[in-house]
């Protein structure tokens, strides 16, 4: 149950769900909720075995500043409160990203009412002074408050970091919680071993969190040390005038492209060829599409924060570098080292992900997802009264 649906909405967690519930359904019979994301006229792309079942809650998650809007997410939840109370009985358990957590209060209703058990996801956890932040002073102490409401109502719980499950915990829960490693759902391509062309990639939404508008600048200031470098800057978002202002400020047209979102097999063949991926992001729940560019014999480039979790995915000046900030100095200062140890450093990266391969496979997280599935099944039946 999640109100976006990868390929109409593009994401690391959206591609994640997308790939859980098709390989789910090769043995469950799997329904995925969602909110419509294309219009009357279109065709969803249908995840492959899998029921899907798409809510009219509104097409534009996001306001023009990039902030999530309101108003969606509440329709959102009265539609799923109203369909699993039509179907109280018709699904053995639910998994629901925590996030954005109107659904979650649903789930509790139909739980009071008897329904199926629930697991969570939670992606991240935010603070207050970020929820102040994104929303101001009064939407920022609701959604808290919103926040914790679900942190109590959570019974199961799934997160995909350290850093969110220690938040989790921290944050009063004290239930099951079970951590998700494996992402990657299919092995990656054979990478090459030899030297990369000097391309650095971005991939992700444009958005200030994400500090894409520092990448142009760390760019130029690389090039005086690596004349010949140049830049991918995929997706989209809000940002991406500032981004692209910034290109143009530069006189760096013909250095760094900007394309906007792209098909998948675009960017893991980008990512083939590419010397680095470039992350400056300072929130992350977990990095999907580091471990993407990693699995390719990629390093990635990633900025230290309390609130980034894919620093935990690096290891120094083995499968990448981490930055002191997301200023353009620093990012600079990162690339400067990924290209002065290539094309070692990739051959380190790939020799990393193939150790790690078997957990950070999606067949991994599925036999844990399936573990807790029968664990909160367990749990429901032995409370069922006599």
């Amino acid at each position: 149950m999640y109100d976006c649906l990868y390929p109409h909405t593009i994401g690391g967690f959206e591609r994640f769900y997308r790939d859980l519930a098709e390989r789910l359904a090769r043995h469950h019979e799997v329904t995925y909720l969602t909110r419509r994301q294309w219009s009357r006229a279109e065709l969803p792309n249908r995840p492959v075995g899998v029921r899907l079942i798409a809510f009219s809650c509104g097409r534009e998650l996001y306001t023009t500043s990039g902030r999530r809007r309101v108003l969606p997410p509440i329709c959102f939840g009265i539609a799923v409160l109203a369909h699993l109370v039509r179907n109280l009985h018709r699904y053995d358990v639910v998994q629901s990203c925590s996030f954005p957590y109107f659904p979650m209060l649903s789930c509790g209703v139909v739980r009071a009412l008897g329904g199926p058990p629930v697991v969570t996801d939670w992606i991240e956890i935010w603070s207050n002074a970020y929820w102040r932040r994104y929303l101001g002073a009064v939407g920022g102490s609701i959604a808290l408050a919103v926040q914790k409401a679900c942190i109590r109502l959570t019974r199961g719980a799934v997160t995909h970091s350290k850093l969110v499950a220690d938040a989790l915990r921290a944050s009063g829960y004290q239930g099951s919680l079970t951590l998700l490693e494996g992402h990657l759902a299919v092995p990656a391509p054979s990478a090459s071993e030899s030297a990369r062309a000097p391309i650095f990639v971005y991939a992700g939404r444009h958005i200030p969190e994400k500090h894409v508008d520092a990448i142009p600048v760390a760019i130029a200031l690389a090039r005086e040390r690596i004349p010949n470098l140049r830049a991918e800057i995929l997706g989209d978002g809000p940002e991406r005038c500032k981004v692209l202002a910034e290109i143009k400020r530069l006189h760096l047209e013909d250095v760094i492209q900007c394309p906007g979102f792209v098909q998948w097999q675009q960017l893991d063949s980008l990512l083939l060829r590419a010397m680095g991926l470039i992350l400056p992001s300072e929130r992350e729940g977990y990095g999907m599409v580091v471990m993407e560019a990693i699995a390719r014999g990629t390093p990635a480039i990633v900025v230290a924060s309390p609130d980034n979790a894919a620093v935990n995915l690096i290891e120094d000046n083995v499968n990448g570098f981490v930055a002191d900030s997301a200023s353009a100095v620093s990012l600079a200062e990162q690339i400067i080292r990924v290209h002065a140890a290539s094309p070692g450093l990739q051959s380190r990266t790939l020799n990393w992900y193939r150790e790690h391969a078997a957990t950070l496979s999606l067949d991994a997280s599925v036999v844990q997802i399936e573990a807790v599935y029968r664990k909160m099944c367990a749990l429901e039946s032995a409370e069922e009264p006599c």
